[in-house]
C-alpha cells in the first residue's frame, strides 16, 4: 500500500491540483518526496510561508479552483497563518496541509509544538487533526469539499510520522463543485419589485458578487434608471462596459460614488459585504441580495433581505420591473461622475522638474501601458487608492489583492502566484515600499522560479497610508519613515532587471521597457511623500484632526512638513 502522503498527492492529482506553494522541513519529508516521486506536481519554493499562503490565495482567486500550500510543524505552518485569513476572508478555496510533531510527542511540550488546530481555526471553514491512517483519504476528501463549497480554506492538521505510515485506503476521488441555481421566492421577487417600482430614485451598489452577472446587473441598472455605484472588489466585475457605472463609494471612493448612494431613496445592494456603515445613506431603504443569508443587514438594517445568486435574482427581478422611470437621478449621477472623473484626471499629471512623481500619474501611465489581459495586484495602502481610481477594467483584466484583510506585503507574493498559474499573463505587482521589504526576500523566489512577474514599487519612504490615518486624527507622523535602498539596484544585485525612476519624464520609458522585458523587472518610483488620497466625503472628526495635526506639527517644530503637504495637494483643493 502507498503512504498517506502518497495518498494526499494522488487525490490532490485527481482534483486538478498542479502546484503546492510551500517550504520544506523535517515534518513535511513524507509529503514532498511524494509529491517528488509523483512527478505531475511542482512543488513552488519561496522563502517564507506566509508568502505560499498568499499566492496560493492568488492562484486560486484567479482560476476559481483549489489551490494548496504547505508548511512544516511549529513555526513553518504557523507562518502560513496571514496568507490563509486573507484567503479566507477574501472567500477563495484553499487547502493547508499543516505537518505537526511526532504524534508520541504531542502535549508534551516538544521542541516547535504548537496546536494547529486551535491556531488555524478563526481563520478557516475547516481544520481537523489527522491522528491515525485510518483517517484518510476521508477527511481529505471532506476538507476539499469543505474549502470548495464553502469558498474558504480548510487545514489539515498531520504528524509527520503519519504522512510515512502505510495507507489503510488507496482511493482518489474526485470532488466537483456543484452549481446551483439560488434565487428568492416568487413572493420575496414580488415584494422586492413591488418596492423598486414605487421608488424614484434607485442606486445600486455592486460587490464581488456580481462576478458573472455583468449583463444582468446592467439590464437592471438600465430598466430602473439607477446609476452603479461598485465597491473595490465589484471593479473588476462592473465597471466596464457599462454605462450607468459613477464610480466608487467608501475609503478609497470618490465624490460620485458617495453622492449616488446619498441621493438615493432606495439602495440595492447586489453580492457585496461593503464594511463602512457611515457610507450608507441614513434615509434611503435598502434591499440586500446576498448568496449567504447570514450576511443581510450585517452592514446596515435592511427593508428586504434576499437570498440568491445576483444572476438568477436579477433575472427573477427584471419581468416584475415597470419599463417608466424617470431618469433625472441617473442623469445627474453621470452628470456628477464626470466632474468627479475630470478632477481626478487632473491629479495624474507629470511632477515638476526635480520633483517626486505624483503617484495618480504613476498609476495612470501604468493603466496605459499594461496589457488588456493585465492581472493587477496593489499592496494595501495608497497602491490601492491609486488603483481603485486610475486602473481601467475590460472584462479581461484581474484586479486583485488583500482588500477584505487588509495585510501590508501581499502584492508580491500574491503575485508569484498568478504568475506561477499563468505563466503566459502579464502580472503586474503594484508595491508600497513598507509592503516590498516586509517580504523583500520573495524577489529571490521570483528569480529562482524564473517567474517574469513585473513590480512598480512606490517609493515614498513611508508608510503613507497610516500617516495619512495620522494626519486625520490629529496625530503628529511619528515611526513611519522608512529609509530605503535603492530598490532597482536591490533587483538588480537579485537577478530581475531593474529600472529608476526619479523625474517624470523617465516613468514611460522605463515602465515601458520593464513590461516589455523577457523576465522580471521592478520599476522603482520615487513618489510623492505628502500625496493625500481623499475620501469622498471628510467627516467634521476628520477635518478637526488634521487642524490638530497642522497645530501639533507647527508646534513640534516641524512646520516644514506643512508646507510641503499645501504644495503638493493645493492643485486638488483649486
Amino acid at each position: 500500500m502507498p503512504t498517506v502522503a502518497e495518498t494526499i498527492v494522488a487525490t490532490l492529482r485527481e482534483n486538478d491540483v498542479h502546484r503546492v506553494y510551500g517550504l520544506p522541513g523535517d515534518s513535511l519529508n513524507g509529503f514532498t518526496d511524494a509529491i517528488r516521486k509523483d512527478g505531475t506536481i511542482s512543488w513552488e519554493h519561496v522563502r517564507h510561508e506566509e508568502a505560499a499562503a498568499f499566492a496560493a490565495a492568488a492562484e486560486a482567486d484567479l482560476t476559481g479552483d483549489l489551490a494548496v500550500c504547505a508548511g512544516s510543524c511549529g513555526p513553518g505552518n504557523l507562518h502560513l497563518i496571514n496568507g490563509l485569513y486573507d484567503a479566507n476572508r477574501s472567500r477563495v478555496p484553499v487547502l493547508a496541509i499543516a505537518a505537526h510533531i511526532p504524534t508520541a510527542e504531542i502535549g508534551t511540550g516538544y521542541f516547535q509544538e504548537t496546536h494547529p488546530q486551535e491556531l488555524f481555526r478563526e481563520c478557516s471553514v475547516y481544520v481537523e487533526y489527522v491522528a491515525d491512517p485510518v483517517q484518510m483519504p476521508r477527511l481529505l476528501e471532506i476538507a476539499i469539499r469543505e474549502a470548495v463549497e464553502k469558498r474558504g480554506v480548510a487545514v489539515l492538521v498531520i504528524p509527520g510520522d503519519v504522512l510515512l505510515a502505510e495507507a489503510k485506503d488507496a482511493r482518489a476521488v474526485r470532488i466537483d463543485r456543484a452549481e446551483p441555481r439560488i434565487i428568492p421566492s416568487d413572493a420575496e421577487l414580488q415584494r422586492t419589485a413591488d418596492l423598486l417600482n414605487g421608488a424614484d430614485r434607485i442606486t445600486i451598489l455592486a460587490g464581488a458578487g456580481v462576478a458573472g452577472a455583468h449583463d444582468e446587473v446592467v439590464a437592471l441598472a438600465e430598466r430602473l434608471q439607477a446609476p452603479i455605484v461598485h465597491a473595490m472588489r465589484g471593479k473588476e466585475h462592473i465597471e466596464w462596459d457599462n454605462p450607468y457605472d459613477v464610480g466608487m463609494t467608501g475609503l478609497l471612493g470618490f465624490a460620485s460614488g458617495y453622492r449616488a448612494m446619498e441621493d438615493a431613496d432606495v439602495v440595492l445592494m447586489l453580492g457585496t459585504d461593503f464594511p463602512y456603515p457611515q457610507f450608507f445613506p441614513a434615509k434611503a431603504k435598502h434591499v440586500q441580495v446576498d448568496i449567504r443569508g447570514e450576511q443581510l443587514g450585517k452592514r446596515h438594517p435592511v427593508d428586504i433581505g434576499l437570498v440568491g445568486t445576483v444572476k438568477d435574482t436579477a433575472l427573477g427581478l427584471l419581468p416584475l420591473l415597470t419599463a417608466s422611470k424617470p431618469a433625472h437621478h441617473l442623469e445627474d449621477a453621470r452628470k456628477h461622475h464626470r466632474k468627479t472623473r475630470e478632477k481626478l484626471d487632473d491629479l495624474a499629471v507629470p511632477a515638476g522638474k526635480h520633483k517626486p512623481l505624483h503617484p495618480q500619474y504613476v498609476a495612470r501611465v501604468l493603466d496605459q501601458l499594461a496589457a488588456d489581459d493585465a492581472v493587477f495586484i496593489p499592496d494595501v495602502g495608497s497602491p490601492v487608492v491609486w488603483a481603485s481610481r486610475y486602473l481601467t477594467m475590460n472584462g479581461k483584466r484581474r484586479l486583485i489583492g488583500s482588500f477584505w484583510h487588509g495585510s501590508m506585503a501581499n502584492a508580491m507574493p500574491q503575485a508569484i502566484g498568478a504568475q506561477t498559474a499563468f505563466p503566459d499573463r502579464q502580472v503586474i505587482a503594484m508595491a508600497g515600499d513598507g509592503g516590498l521589504t516586509m517580504l523583500l526576500g520573495e524577489l529571490v523566489t521570483i528569480m529562482q522560479n524564473k517567474l517574469p512577474v513585473k513590480i512598480v514599487v512606490f517609493d515614498n519612504s513611508s508608510l503613507n497610508f497610516v500617516e495619512l490615518e495620522m494626519k486625520a486624527a490629529g496625530f503628529v507622523n511619528f515611526g513611519t519613515e522608512l529609509t530605503n535602498p535603492d530598490f532597482a539596484a536591490v533587483a538588480e544585485a537579485i537577478g530581475l532587471k531593474g529600472f529608476r525612476v526619479d523625474e517624470s519624464d523617465q516613468l514611460e520609458d522605463a515602465l515601458a521597457a520593464a513590461l516589455a522585458h523577457d523576465g522580471p523587472a521592478l520599476v522603482s518610483v520615487k513618489a510623492n511623500r505628502q500625496e493625500l488620497s481623499m475620501p469622498p466625503a471628510v467627516t467634521l472628526e476628520q477635518a478637526k484632526g488634521f487642524t490638530l495635526y497642522a497645530i501639533r506639527t507647527v508646534l513640534s517644530g516641524r512646520g516644514d512638513e506643512l508646507l510641503d503637504l499645501a504644495s503638493t495637494n493645493f492643485r486638488q483643493f483649486v
